[in-house]
Parts: C-alpha cells; structure tokens; sequence
C-alpha cells in the first residue's frame, strides 16, 4: 500500500458499536465474569464511533477483510498465546 497522501486516514471496521456493545462483545469472547461499570460520558465523547475509510479504500485501496467481532477473536487467542509463551520463559 502505498499512497502520496498527506491527509488522515482512517483505518478500522465501519461497523458502528457502542462502548457498551463493545464491551459486551469482549467480555463475552474472553469468557469474563467482571461487572460492566456504566459512567456519565466525557463532554467530548465522539458520538460516532465508526471510523470513516473512505480514504483507505480511494488512496491505498484498503478495506477490511475480517469482520470485527473475528478479529477480537483472533486478537484474544494471539495475547492468549503470547501470555502462555511469557508464563513458559518466566519458570
């Protein structure tokens, strides 16, 4: 990917979720028990969360090839196995 651009570009999933569905997503893929803590917002909190990537795909011709909740997945099992590999070395 290469591009002369010297605009942002934004790079993720144009899913949109909220911080409580997302949090929801992640505790349910590692399997957690802990309680979700609902909090009053920042005064500049995005009200949109979904990253615009109309660029990456026009300049870098990028778009994702994984589906989010996926990708959580694949992230979790990658720390997973590197907190293995670190427990190993560490005895």
């Amino acid at each position: 990917m290469e591009s002369n651009t010297t605009l942002p570009v934004n790079i993720g999933n144009p899913e949109e979720y909220s911080i409580l569905e997302f949090a929801k997503i992640v505790k349910n893929l590692i399997g957690g028990n802990s309680k979700i803590i609902h909090t009053e917002k920042m005064t500049d909190d995005p009200q949109k969360r979904r990253p615009d990537i109309t660029r990456a795909k026009e300049f870098l011709g990028w778009e994702p090839k994984v589906q989010m909740i996926e990708g959580l997945h694949k992230t979790i099992e990658y720390f997973k196995g590197e907190l293995e590999q670190e427990k190993l070395l560490n005895n």
